[in-house]
């Protein structure tokens, strides 16, 4: 499986780097977070997230993940729910939150979620979870980890591609469910 707009291809045998790549993600998340906060607040299109909200929003990702993973772990084949994206953005503020705060919690998401993965065993990595976008299906924690890797290049490339060309829309966020 591949994604059209970034390219990304899922290859589960990749799960086990996820840890070390999600941090160095977050680096890169926190470098780009370093950009004038107007610049980073600003909305190339109503419907379209800022590079901050984008940034908010893969803090936010990290944690439900990392939740979802440990709920894999204690419980056989739980729902992973929807983790209410659009409804984050706005009643967490997104927009209005503080570039320096958040590069330092997407840092510390990524870090814990990294720790949760780190220690997975072998069998670990085969537990699964019912994943219910965009349809139910039933997914390993190593589906979930190369999956969560590719939200968190996918929305680096968002960030990017409107830091680099301010005015340029990227895909609404209601296209995709973390």
């Amino acid at each position: 499986m591949a994604c059209t707009e970034c390219d990304f291809v899922y290859d589960l045998a990749q799960g086990p780097e996820v840890p070390a790549l999600a941090r160095s993600h977050a680096d890169a998340y926190a470098e780009l977070l370093k950009a004038e906060p107007s610049v980073l607040r600003r909305r190339p299109a109503p419907q379209v997230w800022s590079p901050l909200e984008y940034a908010c929003h893969m803090r936010d990702v990290l944690l439900v993940q990392r939740e979802r993973l440990l709920a894999a772990r204690r419980c056989d084949t739980p729902v992973a729910e929807p983790m209410g994206r659009d409804e984050r953005a706005e009643l967490d503020g997104y927009g209005d939150q503080e570039p320096t705060d958040v590069a330092r919690q997407l840092r510390e998401a990524a870090s814990l979620f990294a720790h949760s993965l780190d220690r997975l065993t072998p069998a670990d990595w085969e537990r699964t979870l019912i994943y219910t976008y965009p349809e139910r299906t039933k997914r390993s924690l190593r589906w979930l980890a190369v999956h969560t890797l590719h939200e968190l290049r996918h929305h680096l490339l968002d960030m990017r591609r409107q830091l680099d060309h301010p005015g340029a829309a990227a895909p609404s966020p209601g296209r995709r469910e973390a």
